[in-house]
């Protein structure tokens, strides 16, 4: 993050030459010994230097403060922040590089697993700090790691910020149709009863962003976590079921939701968010990730934000939440003692809390901390664990599950839709090998 300055000693004394030039010499060498945390050059001979790999591009500025408050508490580490704008790509460089990061920051999906499986990151799992966290948030974390060898599914990173998948909504909007915004509905037959009603109402029940294709796996990410169990994707690595075993009932959902979009869907993430913020819908079927953008155009809208129901049970309902941050560190790293020092740190109840208000995040504690009031109606399912993780976060990136799902949302052809994730699926487990 920082280069140590060096301060030069002149000596004027009348010394010949060939002594002025070799004290020279080794003051060059002394700088570069404390520039790299070598030992024997005076008062900053035990300083230390962490290379930290950060990915969250919207988090850049807040992890460059947290590491300059890190840095004055313990004068004797460094740390030297490299942001990446293609985190996948640049971790894998590096590791192939062998030059591992000593700590790391990644998002907790199927790359961060691949990479968890081979063994490059430190294993947590017998951490005291694991007995802070969500039970829940560690478990997926877990099963993120890439083998169907339940035994190997170790912490290979530990949950520092989760996000949620749902729908966002509009209080006033729903006051305005009859609709109280403090229960939300619970089962899937409530859920489309209240659309109808905002239509009756001729309010646009649903903001679809279909633009950009990525926005489909909201809602699909968000019925699946009722619906598919997270075994089921183990038992479709190895080939006992199929994407239309598990993802028909899921998808016939998600194109029943986009039937309530009366306004125009082909519309972008970013224009959707705006129209949403400005009033044009009752719900807009994102994530928590979507309020800091919504809150930018208008910080004075109501906001609420509720899981998706699938299901006719209300009892059966399992909230999407996934590990939006993890934090890791390399499993050889040379400065373990203040790489885990500086990962506690950030860790510590103040640091999550503080990171989550910035980010409308959730704390990854047992005592959960939510980022934005809104999100306080989902505080029950992270309470009795009732969490599952984002069903995209099982899917190579090679696979355009997005692209699939935009066509599958216009057309409204779920067979098709599973059909060719079976045909990419299948390519993909042919050249892996576990």
């Amino acid at each position: 993050m920082r280069t140590d300055s060096q301060t030069h000693h002149h000596r004027t004394a009348g010394h010949g030459l060939a002594r002025r030039m070799a004290r020279r010499a080794a003051a060059v060498v002394c700088a570069v010994a404390v520039g790299l945390g070598v030992a024997g050059c005076g008062a900053n001979s035990n300083v230390v230097t962490l290379d930290f790999f950060q990915f969250k591009s919207e988090a850049a500025d807040w992890f460059k403060e947290a590491a300059a408050e890190f840095e004055r508490q313990n004068p004797n580490i460094r740390i030297n922040i490299n942001n990446s704008a293609n985190a996948q790509t640049d971790l894998r460089t590096r590791f192939v590089k062998n030059r591992v990061p000593d700590v790391i920051t990644f998002n907790g999906d199927i790359s961060f697993g691949y990479f968890a499986a081979s063994g490059v990151f430190y294993d947590f799992t017998d951490e005291d700090i694991v007995d802070t966290l969500n039970s829940g948030m560690v478990e997926i974390a877990k099963n993120l790691v890439q083998t169907t060898d339940q035994s190997k599914k170790r912490l290979y990173g530990l949950p520092f910020a989760g996000n949620a998948s749902g729908y966002i909504y509009n209080k006033e909007l729903w006051r305005k149709a009859g609709v109280d915004p403090q229960n939300p509905p619970t089962t899937w037959s409530e859920f489309i009863a209240m659309l109808e009603k905002f239509r009756e109402q001729g309010i646009n029940p649903v903001e679809a962003t279909v633009a950009d294709a990525w926005t489909t796996q909201a809602p699909l990410a968000s019925l699946a976590g009722t619906l598919v169990p997270e075994s089921k994707y183990t038992e479709l690595k190895k080939g006992t079921v199929s994407f239309k075993d598990i993802w028909s009932a899921v998808c016939e959902k998600e194109v029943k939701l986009f039937e309530y979009a009366d306004g125009d869907k082909g519309i972008t993430y970013q224009q959707g968010t705006q129209n949403f913020a400005k009033g044009d819908a009752a719900i807009i079927p994102l994530g928590t990730y979507a309020i800091p953008q919504i809150l930018l155009v208008n910080p004075d809208i109501e906001l609420g934000f509720a899981q998706m129901p699938a299901t006719d049970d209300a009892d059966e309902q399992v909230l999407t939440a996934g590990d939006d941050v993890m934090i890791t560190m390399g499993a050889n790293t040379k400065h373990k003692e203040e790489a885990l020092k500086f990962i506690e740190f950030l860790m510590s109840e103040e640091k999550l809390n503080e990171y989550a208000d910035a980010q409308s995040a959730i704390t990854p504690l047992k005592n959960t901390h939510f980022g934005n009031e809104a999100l306080e109606t989902v505080r029950s399912f992270f309470k009795e664990n009732r969490v599952a993780d984002f069903c995209d976060h099982y899917i190579p990136s090679s696979i355009n599950i997005g692209g699939y799902l935009q066509t599958m949302v216009t057309s409204g052809d779920v067979d098709r839709f599973v059909s060719s994730m079976q045909t990419e699926w299948d390519k993909v487990q042919a050249r892996t090998f576990e």
